[in-house]
């Protein structure tokens, strides 16, 4: 059943298979409208493009998925104009040159230009100017990121950002066009226990007002359902399992005979990442 914002994610025997093998597979998911969902795995295991499948940016290659009642992989549009980054490195990486300001400004730009409707191009400009202040404003709050608190402000260049404060800038730029599902990689990357806890937090407080939530972390939370990538194959002549565990929603390897190479190979994940960036 999915709600008027958050989008409600389906997804069975899911999976991605690149040239040179698996990046991620087996794959179940069944979120409900506005909850938290965390993906853990190792390094390499096709995490990070488990992400950007579920939001419509790469083509899965086996099993399906359901996103706010658009299937993937034949509505990946459709997905994309309900679904948004937050940090995702090599992907939308903030801009180390900018202000907080003027990252906020391009990513409201960006917003406006590629999803809002051709109406509001033609308001006059102290209306766009209003209208656009607002919704960073609305973001910002969202996020929990205060300008006031940084070192100079709105002016304060993002490479002087400390580590949390970098991820509440990317959520708020993802958030300024209210998605109904938002994705986020390595999310306790370099944070303290009590940044951790913070995140957290946030993503609590985004989930409660509705949006669905996908985050990449090393471990989550003991409250927050997981799915789990790089599950390993089964050897030959160990006993077929086909039960879903029902911590991680992630059917285990059954096909022993799979010709793939494993799941933790990193060129496959980065082939697949490439892709997503020339998309």
């Amino acid at each position: 059943m999915d709600s008027p914002h958050g989008a409600a994610v389906k997804a069975e025997d899911f999976g991605l298979k690149g040239p040179r093998g698996w990046v991620f597979r087996n794959i179940a998911i069944d979120a409900a409208p506005g909850s938290i969902t965390a993906v853990e795995g190792p390094s390499g295991s096709g995490r990070t493009c488990l992400l950007l499948a579920l939001t419509g940016r790469m083509k899965p290659t086996a099993g399906h998925a359901e996103v706010g009642g658009h299937r993937l992989p034949k509505k990946m549009a459709a997905v994309r104009r309900i679904a948004a980054l937050g940090p995702v490195s090599g992907v939308n990486d903030l801009d180390q040159a900018l202000t907080v300001a003027e990252q906020l400004r391009e990513g409201a730009l960006l917003q406006r230009r590629y999803e809002g409707p051709i109406r509001a191009l033609l308001r006059p400009r102290g209306e766009r100017r209003a209208s656009t202040a607002a919704r960073i404003e609305e973001a910002l709050a969202a996020a929990g990121l205060d300008l006031a608190s940084l070192p100079k402000g709105p002016r304060t260049s993002v490479r002087d950002l400390e580590r949390l404060e970098s991820v509440r800038l990317s959520v708020a730029i993802a958030l300024l066009g209210d998605p109904r599902l938002l994705a986020l990689d390595d999310l306790d990357l370099k944070l303290s226990d009590a940044e951790r806890a913070e995140a957290w937090s946030l993503l609590r407080a985004i989930a409660a007002r509705g949006t669905t939530v996908f985050a990449v972390c090393s471990e989550a939370p003991q409250d927050i359902p997981v799915v789990r990538t790089g599950t390993p194959a089964k050897t030959p002549d160990s006993a077929p399992d086909t039960k879903t565990d029902e911590k991680t929603n992630a059917k285990p390897e059954t096909d022993a005979k799979t010709d793939a190479k494993p799941d933790t190979n990193t060129k496959g994940t980065d082939d697949a990442l490439a892709e997503a960036r020339r998309a």
